[in-house]
């Protein structure tokens, strides 16, 4: 077989510079997480996963050693020996393909905004896997969780939405809400497996936003090239600086590019002057405690949700169906 690969999201040049305008006029200025993904972008979060601060991956790869055959007995009474997996910002696959031996898919349906790092992703997996169909879609699924029958295929029926690492915690809780709701409406009766990374100590949460090494500093300012590609912008890169922090009345963790001085940033139609000290909001990742993600995916429409754990608690898998 071959990766199959539908381009859903048609990148509006346009369009996509007009967002970023938007978000750098707004006061305060912000821009979505979704422009760190560039190419370059994507391979700095896969070196982010390995580095020693960042505890998500490898706390999230444990729970999966160690409760693995459990969880995939409970989605294979739930769908069946071989149910189709559908993983919303699938990146490089890896996640998913750590998983296939145990849940044994009979198609993997990859979802991603940036395209050309995910068919590399796939035609790399396939020879692995000769017999599982892989399909690829690019789609910024933020904007809408939905797929056409032809990703899914004829025989799809219930799916499982596997959503690891984190990432619901890029939603505010409203947005995360409506995600997951068309989460559920995508599973077609299914179930949803997706990783949620808990409150926990103050400096073990910053430190994995604000590394040693820099390469999440490195990730953060890399945004500002996408956006001198995106937006025609001037933004000169050691003008500014990567912040994060905990903020505990909201359980996020915060990111910001920090303005080393005071500067004016140019583009076609417009500029932003920022002072010295002024920041750019660049993430939200939100935390949350078992009893209040419970609570989320209660609001909706799940109605069974088996938690796994590390043993400092550090981490959750949820099986919702």
């Amino acid at each position: 077989m071959s990766p199959l690969f539908l381009e859903l999201h048609r990148i509006d040049p346009g369009a996509l510079a007009r967002e970023a305008a938007l978000g750098l006029l707004a006061q305060p200025a912000a821009v979505s997480p979704k422009f760190f993904y560039d190419a370059l972008g994507s391979r700095l979060f896969e070196a982010i996963t390995a580095l020693d601060e960042y505890y998500p991956t490898r706390t999230e790869a444990a729970i999966f050693e160690r409760h693995g055959a459990a969880i995939a007995a409970a989605v294979h009474a739930r769908l069946g020996p071989r149910p189709v997996i559908i993983e919303p910002g699938a990146g490089s696959c890896r996640k998913a393909a750590s998983l296939f031996g145990v849940l044994r898919p009979r198609r993997f349906v990859a979802l991603d905004i940036s395209v050309d790092y995910l068919r590399e992703a796939l035609r790399a997996l396939q020879p692995a896997h000769p017999a599982l169909a892989l399909v690829g879609v690019g789609l910024d699924f933020s904007a809408r969780l939905a797929l056409p029958p032809e990703a899914l295929g004829t025989d799809a029926g219930p799916s499982l939405v596997f959503y690891p690492g984190s990432s619901i915690g890029n939603f505010a809780p409203e947005q995360a809400l409506r995600l997951l709701r068309e989460a559920r409406a995508l599973s077609q009766g299914g179930a949803l497996l997706i990783g949620v990374d808990r409150v926990k100590a103050i400096p073990v949460l910053e430190a994995a936003y604000d590394d040693a090494l820099g390469v999440t500093a490195a990730f953060n300012l890399n945004l500002l090239r996408h956006l001198n590609r995106v937006l025609g912008s001037n933004f000169r890169l050691d003008d500014w600086r990567h912040v994060a922090f905990y903020d505990a009345a909201a359980s996020r963790i915060e990111m910001h590019l920090e303005a080393r001085l005071a500067t004016t940033v140019h583009w076609p139609g417009g500029e932003r002057r920022f002072a010295a000290g002024e920041r750019l909001l660049t993430e939200h990742s939100y935390k949350w405690t078992p009893e209040a993600f419970d609570a989320l995916l209660h609001d909706a429409g799940y109605r069974s949700c088996q938690h796994c754990s590390d043993d400092a608690g550090w981490f959750s898998v949820v099986l919702a169906a």
